[in-house]
């Protein structure tokens, strides 16, 4: 749990995993499950499990042989005034069905770009992606035309963005909205199509679904707003969710509601989900595995009970010092937070050596000139000259 890995938890967190315990505690109805004529059969994961719902072990376990994504050495560019500036530097990672993937880091870190690399919507001009793949069932995303890639987005592939209200368009209905993705993607008529809708809506635990399917955005609160993206990610019956902030400007009980929520979903239809956040609470609470992002590369990789217990590179140690935690506050109230000094590299700056190492305590001169590269054990990647033993 979280709270373990934090020796008594943070302000935030400590409440999240508190609110995310007591929804876990009550008494549900039967398992999510989408009528059969609304799931698209051919990417159905109970078919091969006799019809019921895989445990959270067995997903992991088909994961090796359940690759749904695979990126390799993604690089992405922008022009900006200063030169040509790296947002994303030589980034590589998988995720398999059924399994959550955390990305975090500082803000600026490139995890935002990463998502939108993968689907290709970066704006082009001032930005591009130079270099790398992304395989998504034997098909690389980055050499789609932009008619193949559209085929995928909101189908195979689906996004909940960090603001609802600024995603979702405030002239249309929000079941217009998620109707308008499956008539497009699903071949559904208009009657349908707003069926599904109101069905997505009432998945997702919105009440009163069809009056909701009527409402403009602005109608909404942020958390249903928040659960109305969802509905509509969802609604094609994607094989990967990337969930960017879902929880962000969101209180801790609407937080927690939104995390269980998508972990049941996930459950349900096995989707991998890549959890994009600033959250270490979020990450040790509903992660299997984190990778941490440093200007725009990968820095360490490791299953979220290791990196918690156990961090291998300083910027990871440091992020973990410097979560407020109960037991700090209640012993030494006086006592400063931890804090990482300096702030993170813009993209045009020189990307010779660990781009930590100014602001890192243990640095040495082989730092400053030379890259690190990953280096693997027993399945916890870093990369560092001198790790944290």
């Amino acid at each position: 749990m979280a709270a373990e890995w934090f020796d008594g938890g943070n302000y935030i967190s400590w409440n999240l995993v508190n609110s995310l315990s007591k929804l876990r505690s009550k008494k549900r109805t039967p398992s999510l499950r989408l009528r059969q004529s609304s799931l698209s059969q051919s990417r159905s994961l109970n078919s091969s499990s006799g019809g019921s719902a895989l445990s959270k072990p067995e997903l992991l376990a088909k994961q090796q042989t359940d690759l749904v994504l695979s990126v390799e050495n993604l690089v992405t560019e922008f022009v900006t005034p200063e030169g040509v500036g790296r947002a994303v530097d030589g980034f590589s990672f998988s995720v398999g069905r059924g399994e959550t993937l955390g990305i975090v880091g500082e803000s600026g870190c490139g995890k935002s770009i990463t998502a939108m690399s993968i689907l290709k919507l970066i704006p082009t001009p001032p930005g591009h992606i130079r270099s790398g793949t992304a395989f998504l069932h034997g098909q690389d995303l980055i050499a789609m035309s932009d008619k193949e890639i559209r085929q995928v987005r909101g189908n195979e592939i689906a996004m909940i963005f960090q603001e609802p209200m600024t995603s979702l368009n405030p002239v249309l209905t929000v079941g217009y909205q998620i109707a308008e993705a499956v008539r497009k993607h699903m071949g559904l008529d208009r009657k349908s199509s707003r069926a599904r809708a109101i069905e997505m809506l009432d998945l997702v635990r919105i009440p009163e679904p069809t009056q909701r399917a009527r409402e403009f955005p602005h109608q909404l609160s942020g958390g249903m707003r928040q659960r109305a993206m969802i509905a509509m990610a969802l609604s094609c019956d994607p094989d990967l969710l990337i969930a960017d902030e879902p929880t962000t400007a969101l209180d801790v009980t609407i937080q927690a509601q939104i995390l269980e929520l998508i972990h049941d979903l996930q459950r349900e239809l096995g989707t991998a989900v890549i959890l994009i956040t600033h959250d270490l609470g979020v990450v040790a609470e509903t992660c299997d595995r984190v990778i941490v992002m440093y200007g725009g590369r990968k820095i360490e990789e490791a299953p979220v009970a290791a990196l918690f217990s156990q961090p291998r590179h300083p910027y990871t140690e440091g992020l973990l010092a410097s979560v407020p935690r109960l037991s700090t506050a209640t012993s030494e109230p006086t006592l400063r937070l931890h804090e990482i000094p300096g702030v993170v590299p813009p993209i045009t700056a020189d990307r010779k050596g660990c781009l930590f190492a100014p602001r890192c305590e243990r640095s040495t001169a082989q730092c400053a000139v030379e890259q690190p590269m990953l280096e693997q054990t027993a399945g916890h990647f870093v990369a560092c000259w001198q790790p944290v033993s």
